[in-house]
């Protein structure tokens, strides 16, 4: 069995928050429309089902990770791309040929209390994260297990 790897993903709250992902059926969701190669590499290639997801919201003030989940099925294409009315279509994925990737999360627990960007990179354990970066923009992340429990701790799950 593959070592669990954790990984942080990255949603607008007006768009798709983790309250929507906690009134989910089986509070599970495809992870779609994901339109970034690095990004999709992670979840075509690196994810596997059992790995820890941090929910962090994205665009919004204040930007926090404001619970956990984990990856329950691994990557698969993700057929929003070859649906033209899909807020993500891309007319040269096809199901023969699929460029893009999803795969899909269940919600684990919120946090007591989120986690902000701003006490992230206040936080020397975490200088290195890659979310605390200047200029790192991607969606989906790799987080390190120290990283992952440094944030767990932070945010105290309720």
């Amino acid at each position: 069995m593959a070592e669990r790897r954790y990984w942080l993903f990255k949603s607008e709250p007006t768009a798709y928050s983790f309250a929507d992902l906690l009134n989910e059926p089986d509070r599970t969701a495809e992870w779609d429309g994901v339109r970034n190669y690095q990004a999709r590499n992670f979840m075509r290639d690196d994810m596997q089902a059992g790995d820890g997801v941090l929910f962090y919201h994205s665009s919004t003030n204040p930007m926090a990770v404001v619970g956990t989940a984990r990856v329950v099925k691994r990557g698969y294409p993700d057929s929003t791309a070859w649906d033209h009315n899909s807020d993500h279509p891309d007319p040269k994925s096809t199901p023969d040929s699929p460029i893009w990737y999803m795969v899909d999360i269940q919600a684990e627990k919120p946090f007591r209390r989120p986690v902000t960007l701003e006490e992230i990179k206040a936080n020397p354990k975490l200088k290195d994260m890659m979310l605390a970066r200047r200029g790192m923009r991607l969606s989906i992340q790799p987080v390190t297990p120290q990283e992952w429990e440094e944030i767990i701790a932070m945010g105290e799950h309720r």
